[in-house]
């Protein structure tokens, strides 16, 4: 009689305790934190408070049913998600949470950046999935302080990564900061005695360069010109802005720290006591263009409580003749609004404050979608190669320096001072790209008229 003898099973390396902690670390360690440890090699806002959220709610959810941790596990990755959106453009979270019902209006599918990170969340909610059905509960007081040695070890790696970096990311105005704005700083508000017309104009993204020199170079370039200077006093200089590009309109328009939530508020413009409503009282006429779209941070309905008396924005541009340009805020070209920016300070009867908010140069700039973005080469060779994403942004900051310019010094353009400044810097992904400008500040630049126009 044949007798089959069985090779006796070889022992597990790992206690069956161990097994289920490296099953638990796999999903709370590993998998909720990969897709951002991935942005450590390029740059990323700091994640101590997501890291820690993670594991905390995998010791805590260890032993409960599947579909429980698969729905806490997927609450995790919303939350660490909307943080580090928040962080990357400098919003609080509750700004961000309360921004997720314009989400409709943008097209993140212009960008193969969003597709990119939308594939990756997918794949690792669906992943955890099946890996969840793996036993997690484990429970020796050794495994136990491991798992929190491992948490903390991972926040301790992501501060030691991002160090140098801390300025660039989550930026509300702290309590008692000291105020100021171009507007304050250049004086434009002060000349507002009937006598000109005032162009406040806010471009999208536009920074301080820090240490670049192609760049500084760039920045502005246009307005030192010889027509430019035989027509206006040209000052510049920096300003403080905290948050994005809301608040920096709050900053310019109503001079103090904030966003538009408060401006929803109420129904009584003087009570706000922001530029365009003392320019009303003035006797000024009050106009806001916009390339985007208007019910866009409901800027339809605060515009008109600050009182801008006439608002423009995407559709009523393109109307009048702008192109489309694409992007994921897709909208008005900004190179053809200074036509009709000039258009409406020639046909107006009375002083007028025209303010403009750019739209283009949101990140991140693609190619093609008719930006003309793409053959950035011609606008700077050093950036093309070593900062591609920047040249593109300065090509069509380029266009619309080269349209304004063309548009204030000719000899029909009425008599106006026109202040310029950013909102925010741009908020690059990564680090390569957004440690070439300064965390802290905005550049404006101040055309003051002189008053004697050249005779046409």
């Amino acid at each position: 009689m044949d007798v089959t003898l069985k090779a006796p099973a070889r022992p597990h390396r790992f206690s069956p305790d161990f097994r289920k902690f490296l099953n638990w670390a796999l999903v709370w360690i590993v998998l909720a934190n990969i897709p951002f440890m991935a942005m450590w090699m390029v740059g990323a806002p700091p994640r101590a408070i997501p890291i820690a959220l993670a594991g905390l709610v995998g010791l805590i959810v260890k032993r409960m049913p599947r579909a429980v941790q698969w729905f806490a596990f997927t609450g995790v990755m919303i939350y660490s998600l909307l943080s580090f959106v928040s962080g990357l453009f400098s919003l609080t979270l509750d700004s961000l949470i309360y921004s997720v019902q314009f989400f409709a209006e943008i097209e993140p599918g212009n960008s193969i950046e969003y597709i990119a990170a939308a594939v990756v969340i997918v794949g690792i909610l669906f992943g955890s999935w099946f890996l969840l059905k793996r036993d997690t509960n484990f429970a020796k007081p050794l495994h136990i302080l491991l798992g929190g040695a491992l948490i903390f070890g991972l926040v301790g790696a992501d501060a030691a990564v991002g160090e140098g970096m801390r300025g660039h990311y989550f930026r509300p105005a702290p309590a008692g900061a000291p105020f100021e704005s171009a507007v304050k700083k250049s004086g434009f508000a002060a000349r507002a005695d009937g006598k000109r017309h005032l162009v406040l104009i806010m471009v999208e993204s536009l920074g301080v360069p820090k240490n670049n020199k192609a760049m500084s170079d760039k920045l502005f370039a246009y307005y030192n010109d010889g027509a430019i200077k035989a027509r206006y006093d040209v000052s510049q200089g920096t300003s403080l802005y905290y948050n994005s590009t809301t608040s920096g309109e709050m900053r310019e328009l109503c001079g103090r720290w904030g966003d538009y939530y408060e401006l929803l508020e109420t129904d009584d413009p003087a009570t706000l006591n922001c530029l365009p409503a003392q320019l009303a009282e003035k006797g000024y006429a009050t106009e806001a263009m916009h390339s985007f779209k208007g019910p866009f941070f409901k800027r339809e309905n605060w515009y008109p409580k600050i009182g801008f008396q006439k608002r423009e924005f995407a559709v009523d541009l393109e109307r009048r003749g702008a192109e489309w340009c694409g992007g994921v805020f897709a909208g008005a070209c900004d190179r053809q609004v200074p036509q009709m920016l000039a258009e409406n300070l020639k046909r107006a009867t009375r002083p007028t404050f025209q303010y403009w908010l750019t739209l283009n140069t949101h990140l991140p700039v693609p190619t093609g979608q008719n930006l003309k973005a793409e053959n950035c080469e011609t606008v700077s060779a050093e950036l093309a190669r070593d900062y591609p994403m920047i040249c593109r942004q300065f090509a069509i900051f380029d266009d619309i320096d080269k349209a304004l310019v063309r548009e204030i010094t000719a000899s029909d353009f009425p008599e106006a001072d026109i202040l310029i400044v950013g909102d925010h810097m741009p908020p690059f992904f990564d680090r390569h790209h957004r440690s070439q400008f300064d965390p802290e500040r905005v550049p404006w630049l101040y055309l003051k008229a002189k008053g004697n126009q050249p005779e046409g």
